[in-house]
């Protein structure tokens, strides 16, 4: 209304209603937000690149609400054209930003975030489904069903804001049913994928990919459940999570497309676009197993057969084959221009590959390997990315990365080791306590984690606990021009894989 539009004026331009005080107002707004996380030794181009991607990485999700004259939040809902009471956020496609926006927003902004629960909750009850790319309201963007991924990481991390079995219960419906919009609204081929154990090619395309994703979030389904002691959703999850394995071809070390009759699509080039994968191949694809990385290796053979795949994203050439889409997409293009092999950083389903190394025992491999993306995948400037920034996401991997963490595998309370880019870092949290992170030895040449200490003892393991974070201290390294071979290499220092640690067959 005319009415609500005048209190949203004042509300955003304050007392004083003048451009210059909006502008110093808006200053110190976005001062004190960038403050949260103060980073110091490193260069001008470091700096001013790390402060774009957490500047770009806090700009979603959007507020999609207003304040009454009392100040009490209230919106209009782009699902059902209803006004209601409370919070609403849009402008986010969670393909994309479940793998680190959104954890990175946990750590930042538990407060917002546990609203944001309330509101996919609220989401769901006003059009029937859970939002997977809200713009602003659903459209069913991409695949997988994250809102889930979303819902069980918040969770982990302690914001415990919304109602687990009513989460429960909306993602049951999204896992068993198929939805108005898009390939992510509900689950095309939903029942082939409980029947089967695999999304069946070409009767879908994207099918592997959906049946990976699937996994996952049928994996952080069984997570909640797990975690607020609900044994029937347990039951119907556990079921489900080791679907990927049966997308994974053991005979040339792939995830590809399977048939309705069980046999292999041929013929079958791993450097072909699309057809089971989206926006990928079969070498940016296969690393899609992210709650268990251990199970992915056991599909390898071993530890080294695993870690020399991971080696070879960067050694084959950067040859682009379009497969299925019959032509050149940007993604494609993105990844030729970045000259890094198969690896396709400008688009987000390889993103957290790099930090597989940890599972594996070679730790310092994923630290050289992060440090170089850094460094040539990133700048402060117009040509800033290497692709798709897609709401957040590929700036908060940079976030993530620049401090020496990464959350592979939302849904749990961990956080996969690589190595801190800046002498040191602060980060300020909610609870009033600080982290600090610092290696004064660290340099582009010194990129390697020789030893590390949390607040004073020796540490050895390759994560770091969600609660190990927000109870503040010292976090240091001890950087080397030398990779510590030793370090992290134990059966104990591995981070936590489903197969390994559950024990669910």
């Amino acid at each position: 209304s005319a009415e609500q539009a005048v209190v949203t004026l004042n509300d955003e331009l304050g007392k004083d209603k003048n451009l210059e005080a909006t502008k110093i107002r808006g200053h110190k707004t976005w001062n004190e937000l960038l403050n949260r996380i103060q980073v110091e030794g490193g260069t001008d181009e470091q700096m001013k690149t790390f402060y774009s991607c957490l500047f770009r990485a806090n700009l979603f999700s959007r507020k999609f609400y207003e304040r009454k004259a009392n100040g009490e939040p209230y919106y209009y809902s782009p699902y059902d054209g209803k006004v209601y009471d409370g919070y609403m956020y849009t402008d986010n496609g969670f393909w994309d930003t479940f793998r680190s926006q959104f954890p990175l927003t946990n750590i930042l902004h538990p407060t917002m975030q546990g609203r944001y629960m309330n509101a996919l909750l609220a989401a769901q009850e006003q059009c029937g489904w859970l939002p997977s790319w809200s713009a602003p309201g659903e459209t069913g963007g991409m695949l997988g069903n994250h809102s889930i991924s979303l819902l069980a990481d918040a969770w982990a991390k302690g914001i415990r804001t919304f109602d687990p079995e009513k989460a429960l219960k909306a993602y049951a419906h999204e896992a068993m049913n198929k939805g108005p919009w898009g390939g992510a609204n509900g689950r095309g081929f939903w029942k082939e994928y409980f029947e089967l154990g695999y999304v069946p090619y070409p009767e879908s395309m994207g099918s592997s990919a959906q049946t990976m994703e699937y996994a996952y979030d049928d994996f952080c389904g069984y997570q909640l459940a797990k975690m607020t002691g609900n044994k029937h959703y347990q039951e119907v999850f556990a079921r489900q999570m080791y679907n990927y394995k049966n997308v994974f071809d053991p005979s040339i070390g792939f995830m590809r497309g399977k048939g309705v009759d069980g046999k292999w699509q041929e013929p079958f080039d791993p450097l072909e676009w699309g057809g089971p994968f989206c926006e990928g191949n079969a070498w940016h694809y296969t690393w899609s197993v992210f709650h268990d990385v251990q199970g992915l290796i056991d599909l390898f053979g071993s530890d080294e057969k695993f870690t020399t795949k991971i080696d070879s994203v960067f050694t084959i050439p950067n040859v682009i084959k379009p497969g299925t889409y019959g032509g050149i997409i940007h993604e494609m293009k993105e990844m030729e221009i970045a000259g890094m092999g198969q690896y396709a950083h400008g688009n987000q389903p390889i993103q957290h590959m790099i930090y597989m190394y940890d599972y594996a025992g070679q730790p310092w491999k994923a630290q050289y390997w992060l440090r170089e993306v850094m460094n040539r995948m990133y700048t402060a400037g117009p040509d800033g990315y290497c692709g798709d920034e897609d709401n957040g996401q590929t700036s908060a991997w940079y976030v993530f990365s620049a401090l020496g963490f990464y959350p592979v595998c939302p849904g749990t309370d961990e956080y996969i080791l690589g190595a801190p880019l800046f002498k040191k870092a602060t980060l300020h949290f909610e609870n009033g306590k600080n982290l600090v992170i610092t290696a004064s030895d660290n340099s582009d040449t010194n990129r390697y984690v020789d030893e590390m200490r949390v607040n004073g003892t020796v540490y050895t393991k390759n994560y770091l606990k969600h609660n190990e974070l927000l109870q503040g201290g010292v976090i240091d390294f001890k950087m080397t021009d030398r990779p510590n071979m030793q370090r992290g290499t134990q059966e104990s220092d591995l981070p936590y894989s489903f197969s390994k640690d559950e024990k669910v067959k």
